[in-house]
């Protein structure tokens, strides 16, 4: 038997990291309009838990989700990969 995972994962560029531990990871998805076929990018916005402090804007993450850490955060930073 194999181990998945039944977490959703994302992975996205990170707009804000002026919070302590707190990042805040814009998140884009491509959408096509149901009657005229046009695709169109839609986006949402996450707040991702980052104990180590490391990441700063622009960076890509991967996140997932966990036990509500706060108010609005529920997410983990699991890898990321710096800009260049």
């Amino acid at each position: 038997m194999t181990a998945t995972s039944i977490h959703r994962t994302f992975t996205g560029v990170v707009v804000s990291a002026k919070m302590a531990k707190t990042l805040v990871v814009r998140v884009e998805r491509t959408v096509v309009h149901p009657k005229y076929g046009k695709r169109y990018v839609r986006s949402n916005k996450f707040h991702v838990h980052d104990e180590a402090g490391t990441h700063k804007e622009g960076d890509t993450v991967t996140f997932r989700a966990c036990r509500p850490i706060s108010k609005t955060k529920c997410w983990r930073v699991l890898t990321s990969q710096a800009k260049n």
